[in-house]
């Protein structure tokens, strides 16, 4: 035992040299622990994280098998206000990440909805929000990762070093290749507050056509565009929400409370909140599926305390429910059809998102539905496990709940007929939540020869799960 952890100090002493000397020596002994840890379980056992939070939505099978410590991997490292990068941990929440960076009137490029997704998670899975049409996906500001491989080795790996195939391939492999450890990510300067202005659309073409146009010219009448996304409440009933940075507001509203952020989208025409309240405003109600757990009651809600409203203790509450069949048991008792989760993040070609919608309000009718226009932040660029048109803008759709089993049908038919229409219409489908592809059609979408010589490269042994194994099959 000794003798492996001289090995791992050994092993490590490389890692982050330009980092401060204090954070570097951290870090290093942080890894070293880490790496301790993983000679310690069997050669034959799979390697898993041990895990206290989630925010996936797939089922999978228990598994007793030991699992990696990575709590000590919460945290940043350093913050460089001048180069406007982090040094990050790997599965450092953003809520945490976003503490640390405001105070220097800095924050992530794109920072997802919910508080406790991690860093390493929105980059080896897909993270998304109102920023992506101008800065892509968060993996789109990454400048070096940290990861430990399924061999056991940490390696460094950049964009044009010898490990730029797991730079590249490393989005969409849901630690399926390895688990980033460290971060450099760049940052992005902040204005105290966002001036919020919510735009009505009548018809999902007009809206789709409004969102090509504030994509491509990233302004609107003159006026720039910092923050980007939509809701749709009826077929009819469509908004944009632009924001924009402003040192002044003449008033800042609290959604962190009594009041809830998605109702106040059909009552306002423009809002203020400052620029934390701005980047957490769907987290308070989970955007609104804070609902199915009667936190939206009126009676109720003021009794809560703030600190309990929050997107982590709504999905424990959810997921347990799931796990013990609550949802099931209470159905049958009141004679109602099985239901089916619905939980899903697409994008499409803003060009195909009518016809998306016609579909999904004809064959789903799950609303409301939140909009979110992406693009490419650097056309030149390919991610090799989630290939994108650079140039194409696309508008992700977000939706959230379950519908009924039709009679005669199977759970798990409206997710596949959702992935079907998804690649029928040119666009791609986020793996974080169940799903249903077979496994060559699975493969052909998620670029499966490349993926194949990554795992044979990375984990020889297949240490770690498989992607399809994982995201599909649920294991």
């Amino acid at each position: 035992m000794h003798v492996g952890k001289v090995a791992a100090v050994v092993e490590v002493a490389g890692l982050a040299a330009d980092l401060p000397a204090g954070a570097r020596a951290d870090y290093q002994r942080r890894v070293t622990q880490l790496l301790d840890s993983f000679r310690a379980i069997p050669a034959s056992a799979p390697i898993r994280l041990a895990k206290k939070t989630s925010n996936l939505f797939r089922v999978r099978q228990d598994s007793r098998a030991p699992g990696l410590e990575v709590d000590q991997f919460d945290g940043v490292l350093s913050v460089d206000p001048v180069n406007r990068t982090a040094d990050v941990l790997g599965m450092t929440t953003y809520e945490h990440l976003v503490a640390a960076t405001l105070p220097y009137g800095l924050m992530p490029m794109v920072v997802p909805q919910l508080k406790t997704i991690t860093l390493g998670g929105a980059v080896t899975g897909l993270g998304i929000e109102s920023t992506s049409f101008r800065a892509g996906l968060p993996h789109e500001s990454v400048l070096e990762m940290d990861i430990l491989t399924g061999s056991g080795e940490v390696i460094t790996a950049t964009a044009d070093n010898e490990h730029a195939d797991l730079f590249f391939g490393f989005p969409n492999s849901y630690g399926t290749l390895g688990y980033a450890l460290r971060l450099r990510i760049e940052l992005a300067p902040v204005a105290p507050y966002v001036e919020l202005e919510h735009l009505r659309f009548h018809t999902a073409s007009d809206l789709a056509a409004a969102v090509e146009q504030i994509v491509l010219a990233g302004e609107l009448a003159g006026r720039p565009v910092d923050f980007l996304d939509g809701t749709v409440f009826a077929p009819d009933e469509l908004y944009l929400t632009l924001g924009r940075w402003c040192d002044s507001a003449p008033f800042t509203s609290d959604y962190t409370g009594t009041n809830i952020y998605y109702k106040s989208i059909r009552t306002r025409q423009v809002d203020y909140l400052t620029a934390a309240d701005y980047i957490w405003r769907w987290d308070t109600d989970w955007f609104w599926c804070s609902g199915g757990v009667g936190a939206q009651n009126r009676y109720l809600r003021p009794l809560i305390p703030r600190r309990y409203l929050r997107s982590d203790n709504y999905f424990k509450i959810v997921n347990f429910a799931r796990r013990k069949g609550l949802v099931d048991a209470w159905d049958a008792l009141r004679r109602k059809p099985k239901r089916e989760y619905v939980i899903q993040d697409v994008e499409v070609p803003v060009e195909r998102l009518a016809d998306f919608l016609d579909f999904f309000h004809r064959e789903v009718g799950i609303l409301p539905v939140w909009l979110c226009p992406l693009r490419q932040r650097d056309r030149s660029q390919r991610w090799d496990l989630y290939v994108m048109s650079p140039e194409t803008v696309y508008v992700n759709l977000g939706f959230w709940a379950s519908v009924e089993i039709a009679p005669g049908a199977e759970e798990g038919d409206v997710n596949r007929a959702i992935e079907i229409e998804v690649e029928r219409l040119g666009g791609r489908k986020s793996l974080y939540s169940s799903s249903y592809y077979p496994e060559d059609e699975f493969w052909g979408i998620y670029n499966g020869e490349t993926y194949a010589a990554l795992k044979k490269h990375y984990d020889p042994d297949s240490r770690l799960l498989d992607l399809y194994a994982k995201c599909v099959a649920g294991r």
